[in-house]
């Protein structure tokens, strides 16, 4: 993605669970431009969160990562969702189960798919069970509803984002503190 006058701008779909979790972590990343919420991987067009959430749209919860790869590489935006989420879990992250909450990277183009491979042999080594994180080609990435965009910066008492939410970003400060914004 480019817009006029600015650098080239990449972005990648990952499914890792609710979308809540990966859009507050990714929201605290130097580089990363924009973080959209939304669903893809499925059969059903213009899915919304009610079909999605009944697991019969075939559509993953994700986020839509948007980053300028002069400030931060495909490599530490993966290495990153490896940190955040448990790709050893088929269909499930924590309380969140559902073929929505399953662990996914949906690339674009050969270049990210051999990057998405590489990192993922390279998680592998890492965990003690095999990885079962989806890599496959982006068809569709539909935007999920307002509500559900910005969710954590919107609601950071809710429980969920206490509780499921925080966490996951304390993770995120411990592993890769140099990569955070100032105001993460």
């Amino acid at each position: 993605m480019t817009r006029a006058g600015e650098n080239e701008f990449e972005s990648i779909v990952l499914g890792g669970g609710c979308f809540w979790c990966l859009e507050a972590a990714y929201q605290m990343v130097q580089g990363v431009t924009n973080v959209t919420s939304g669903y893809a991987g499925g059969h059903w067009p213009d899915p919304s969160y009610e079909r999605v959430s009944s697991g019969t749209t075939g559509h993953a919860e994700v986020v839509k990562v948007e980053f300028d790869p002069a400030k931060i590489k495909l490599e530490t935006i993966l290495d990153i969702f490896w940190t955040i989420h448990d790709p050893t879990t088929k269909d499930r992250q924590g309380h969140d189960i559902g073929t929505q909450y399953r662990s996914v990277i949906l690339y674009s183009g050969d270049r990210q798919k051999r990057i998405a491979e590489s990192s993922r042999d390279a998680a592998g080594d890492l965990v003690e069970d095999p990885i079962v994180t989806e890599i496959k080609p982006l068809d569709n990435f539909y935007e999920a509803e307002a509500y559900h965009q910005n969710y954590f910066r919107n609601n950071p008492e809710q429980g969920y984002c206490q509780v499921v939410i925080n966490p996951k970003l304390t993770k995120l400060k411990a592993k890769h503190a140099p990569l955070l914004k100032e105001n993460a």
